[in-house]
């Protein structure tokens, strides 16, 4: 079930919310050019326990309404979308940023934390 529960693409809301999020964190300019290189970057996977880790953000319980949501669309056969990604920098403290699919990522680690998570990931600006 590892890879099945994935859909080949982004869905297109995704990266409006991408866009919305890294508003917060990057300039506004900067972050509509994240989510347009978002769009044409290729898929790559990723250990859900590893994006977890680089990102530093904690696992979120299955009981999360989010989560649950997602865990509930897997198990009714329902495929969920990629996720998007900022790549990190360790050498000056940066963490990866998962611009969309935060409650994707914990549904799949709760899933089996091997799971291998589709993404587009691009480089911060």
């Amino acid at each position: 079930m590892a890879s099945e529960h994935w859909k080949t693409e982004p869905e297109v809301h995704d990266y409006a919310a991408a866009e919305h999020y890294l508003s917060l964190i990057f300039r506004v300019a900067d972050a509509a050019a994240l989510a347009s290189k978002l769009r044409t970057a290729p898929i790559e996977t990723f250990a859900a326990k590893d994006l977890l880790r680089a990102s530093g953000l904690e696992l979120l319980t299955r009981d999360n309404a989010h989560v649950h949501h997602d865990l509930e669309k897997v198990k009714n056969g329902d495929k969920l979308s990629p996720v998007l990604l900022v790549r990190g920098n360790a050498l000056i403290g940066i963490p990866l940023a998962i611009a969309d699919g935060y409650h994707r990522v914990c549904a799949s680690y709760w899933i089996d934390e091997n799971t291998l998570i589709p993404a587009r990931i691009v480089a911060s600006p």
